[in-house]
């Protein structure tokens, strides 16, 4: 089977807890990257229940007629802090606290991450045998999953662009293999309507 995750679009930035809204920019790209994913022939979508995900997931449900089915094995690591700021945003204007949490700092336990975000997509690729399926999730459950998938160490090594689309092969024999990362060919096009 194939394995689609796309990162949510764009959020807005959030002192006041860690779910917040797509922002503008966000609602377009999560249009853009639903026209991409159109013709792809998916069975099915699930999503992380975090709002930006559910936001991002919601044109292309639209638009194929799918049940959204959430799971929250595939919600961010940070779905319990009291703030969200965009990783670019943290990068700019804290590099250190950004680092840190790149390298499993402020709390976040990476391993035990992996083992939730592992064993949700495992339960998703049982569901749908043969099929193609994509999932709306976030940029830490991309990293762990691809760690995953090339046998490294569960960390934070990449950064997976917002409605950036990862493709994998799950065959029924247990093997993982990549197909692609971080497709982002939709954003370069003109803005589409839906």
């Amino acid at each position: 089977m194939e394995l689609i995750l796309v990162r949510h679009g764009l959020p807005v930035r959030s002192d006041g807890h860690a779910d917040p809204e797509l922002s503008e920019e966000g609602h377009d790209q999560a249009r853009r990257v639903a026209l991409w994913l159109a013709d792809d022939g998916v069975d099915a979508a699930w999503s992380s229940p975090m709002r930006r995900a559910v936001q991002t997931a919601e044109p292309f449900v639209a638009r194929g007629g799918h049940a959204l089915q959430l799971h929250e094995g595939v919600a961010e690591f940070d779905r319990e802090s009291g703030a969200y700021v965009p990783m670019e945003v943290l990068k700019r204007e804290d590099y250190a606290a950004w680092k840190a949490l790149a390298e499993g700092g402020h709390g976040v336990d990476v391993p035990a991450f992996q083992d939730q975000v592992v064993g949700a997509l495992e339960e998703v690729i049982a569901a749908h045998p043969g099929g193609r399926v994509a999932v709306f999730c976030h940029g830490g459950v991309i990293n762990v999953w691809t760690a995953h998938v090339l046998k490294m160490e569960p960390r934070l090594f990449f950064e997976p662009g917002y409605t950036s689309v990862h493709r994998f092969m799950c065959a029924r024999g247990g093997q993982r293999n990549v197909v692609s990362l971080n497709e982002r060919a939709h954003l370069r096009e003109a803005p589409a309507a839906i």
